[in-house]
């Protein structure tokens, strides 16, 4: 027993001179990041740990009530979008490309494009690589047991992983980020 102990001390001893050597060598850049970039970072790397998922670790992920039907969670996110004038630019409906290519009936998946492109373009122009995140997209999937869910990309990576946003776009951002998490929930609960 004791000795179990005394891994576990040595363990905690390389950790926390592991995180003070990191401090030390890296302190000067965390400096230039936004301020919830340390706590983000935290978040992501314990989801991470805990799924041993990095995908399932950078996604927001919402149940669907079980009495809704895809189309009650679709109409909901619809209105709820258009509520908060975010345009529904597009939609994937995947699993049928995957029946129509496997010739297998298929779960549930279609992804939903949702985007402010107002927002969008002030995102663009302070920085290219953000159309990757464009447009919002939010996924209602059929898992393996036939639970409807709703997942999308958590956005606070892009909000607080560098440097600040100046803190107009910030705030739309955060605006935005809102809104999703928004569309999702009240999707998930069919609430108008």
């Amino acid at each position: 027993m004791g000795m179990i102990k005394n891994l576990f001390a040595l363990i905690g001893l390389l950790v926390v001179m592991g995180a003070a050597a990191i401090y030390v060598k890296y302190n000067k850049e965390f400096q230039e990041f936004d301020p919830e970039a340390g706590k983000m970072f935290m978040e992501f790397a314990q989801a991470t740990m805990s799924t041993k998922n990095v995908a399932e670790a950078s996604i927001w992920k919402v149940p669907v009530a079980e009495d809704l039907t895809w189309e009650d969670v679709e109409e909901t996110m619809k209105f709820v979008a258009n509520e908060h004038n975010m345009s529904n630019v597009g939609e994937l409906p995947l699993y049928k490309d995957i029946e129509a290519k496997s010739g297998e009936k298929y779960r549930f998946v279609k992804i939903y494009l949702f985007c402010n492109s107002l927002i969008a373009a002030k995102m663009l122009d302070y920085s290219d690589a953000y159309s990757a995140y464009l447009p919002c997209r939010i996924t209602l999937i059929e898992d393996q047991q036939g639970r409807l869910w709703l997942t999308a990309l958590n956005m606070d990576m892009m909000i607080y992983g560098g440097k600040p946003l100046p803190p107009d776009l910030k705030e739309e951002a955060l605006l935005v980020k809102d809104y999703i998490l928004d569309i999702m929930n009240r999707g998930a609960t069919g609430e108008f």
